[in-house]
């Protein structure tokens, strides 16, 4: 899973990227700080392969992880060029979804590009170089399926559907908000900017992340993700940089002082996971104990696939038991004893929290 951190200048974004992922991007107070785009790779977090971990001890133990791409900061004209603005948005094509980075906090010290605090502004800003990237392409789309359409009738109905698509995003407003025809199911090969799947990282002071309801930006923030299907996730970039090098028991207390349940990066994870209808499942022993990330919805041998082609071209049988059975038994061989191990085939589908061992033929 890759996640394009985007954003206006100066929001916050390296900030974030760099409490996240330690990857050590250029963070500084002016606009343009990041050029090129950073990539850092980003262990999931889950409770259930730390158990795991403490029941097997095993040599090895491997998180799921979500690559996280910070890409430069976005102006007003991106579309046109402007900001070195052509070269970001192809950024953004390369990435599954999108955390967008808001200001929803006030600071004289911290420069705005815009010279003052307005979430909705900001994000139409940056809607709007979406939806003006994604005319262009699909312009280009009508006028090709218009000339196919002289040898084959059947492109009659995408030159069509695609009007459709133009007349909306001249409105100003994005593909993913389009109802009349499902592009991404139609039309797979079509990479629209503003098709992407969104959400709003609301980028807090320490005092609006304990209570972002108390802060009316955030709230503004809220109403708008509601309005486009997006989620909006609270985090507090400076907050994030302060505990990243903590140890995990040392990061749980400074949260708990705090009043805090959960950082923003496991916030961020979970909304990602749920935004692009991810899941986890496990395999444990003491080589190794590991989380495999997979959509909703895949089926026992292609749950295999994810560990090693061989796995589901020989596919036998899944033994299966939820990470739940396996906690209240305490062992796999008291769960065996109990009955709670599943033995699956091929036409399984695979749940969240399954620790699973496949049978294959080599």
């Amino acid at each position: 899973m890759k996640l394009g951190i985007v954003g206006l200048p100066n929001v916050g974004k390296s900030t974030l990227f760099n409490a996240i992922t330690n990857a050590g991007a250029e963070s500084a107070n002016y606009p343009f700080c990041t050029i090129d785009p950073n990539v850092g790779m980003v262990a999931v977090p889950d409770y259930r392969l730390d158990k795991l971990t403490e029941m097997y001890n095993p040599k090895k133990t491997t998180p799921a992880v979500i690559e996280f791409v910070d890409i430069a900061g976005l102006v007003k004209g991106a579309s046109r060029g402007e900001g070195l603005g052509n070269k970001f948005l192809g950024n953004i094509r390369m990435t599954d979804a999108i955390v967008h980075v808001v200001r929803c906090f006030d600071d004289d010290n911290v420069i705005h590009v815009e010279g003052s605090t307005d979430p909705i502004r900001d994000i139409d800003t940056i809607d709007l170089e979406l939806v003006m990237a994604d005319l262009e392409m699909v312009e280009r789309r009508i006028d090709k399926a218009k000339k196919a359409a002289k040898g084959d009738k059947k492109f009659l109905q995408e030159a069509a559907d695609f009007e459709g698509l133009r007349d909306w995003l001249n409105d100003g407003k994005s593909a993913r908000t389009y109802e009349e025809v499902d592009i991404a199911a139609e039309y797979p090969d079509c990479e629209l900017l503003s098709l992407k799947p969104v959400i709003y990282a609301a980028n807090l002071d320490e005092d609006g992340f304990a209570d972002p309801q108390s802060v009316s930006y955030y709230k503004q923030v809220e109403e708008r993700a509601a309005q486009q299907g997006a989620q909006v996730v609270p985090v507090c970039a400076k907050l994030e940089a302060e505990i990243a090098e903590l140890a995990a028991e040392e990061k749980k207390m400074f949260l708990d002082d705090l009043g805090i349940a959960e950082s923003g990066l496991d916030r961020l994870v979970k909304a990602s996971y749920t935004l692009l209808g991810l899941i986890s499942y496990l395999t444990s022993g003491e080589d190794e104990c590991r989380a495999w990330t997979i959509t909703r919805g895949t089926k026992a041998p292609q749950a295999a696939g994810k560990i090693h082609s061989d796995f589901e071209r020989g596919f036998i049988r899944a033994e299966v038991v939820s990470y739940e059975d396996l906690m209240a038994c305490g062992t796999m061989a008291a769960a065996r004893e109990k009955g709670l191990i599943r033995s699956e085939g091929k036409e399984y589908v695979v749940q969240d929290g399954d620790i699973i061992l496949f049978r294959f033929n080599v």
